[in-house]
């Protein structure tokens, strides 16, 4: 996902690492706050791959920088990764599923609205599964609770879904 997040910041504009940090933080801080010790190995991982490239510069300081920026494979590697299925751990679904979903814009719409499709099926197995588990069991009432209330999430999540698919329709 980290990869992901970088290359959707770096389509935007030219970053440095502390602004790469700074602009995940500053979209995506109530999904995900990366650290540097993540944020750097993930940038040398795509500069190697060719996905983004490097400008270094001298500051005003005179102190080095790095300026990281995006290549053309690189838009083709955020697309792919934006339309790769979901993983299978339900813990994971909502935040990734989201985070997609907040980079979508730099999808045409075709591939929106594949990106909608493939999100709402995975969403609505696990609603399946998490309805069949409170139907199949006995839960006390925190536990009760909890899977209720993750069904309402999902169904709220899968609502959230069609209403961009309908506007991707239109």
């Amino acid at each position: 996902m980290i990869e992901l997040l970088i290359l959707f910041e770096l389509s935007k504009k030219v970053l440095t690492m502390y602004g790469v940090s700074k602009e995940i933080r500053n979209t995506f801080s109530v999904l995900t706050t990366p650290s540097y010790g993540t944020i750097k190995p993930a940038l040398t991982r795509l500069e190697t791959s060719g996905f983004v490239k490097t400008q270094k510069t001298m500051s005003k300081g005179g102190r080095p920088s790095v300026y990281y920026s995006i290549t053309p494979s690189g838009i083709d590697e955020l697309k792919r990764l934006l339309t790769a299925p979901p993983g299978e751990n339900p813990i994971q679904f909502l935040t990734s599923a989201r985070i997609k979903l907040a980079c979508a814009d730099v999808l045409d719409n075709r591939q929106q609205l594949a990106l909608f499709s493939q999100l709402k099926k995975k969403a609505e197995s696990i609603l399946i599964d998490t309805k069949n588990l409170v139907s199949s069991k006995d839960l006390s009432y925190f536990p009760g609770m909890v899977f209720d209330n993750l069904i309402c999430e999902y169904r709220n999540f899968i609502s959230l879904l069609e209403g961009f698919e309908h506007a991707g329709r239109s």
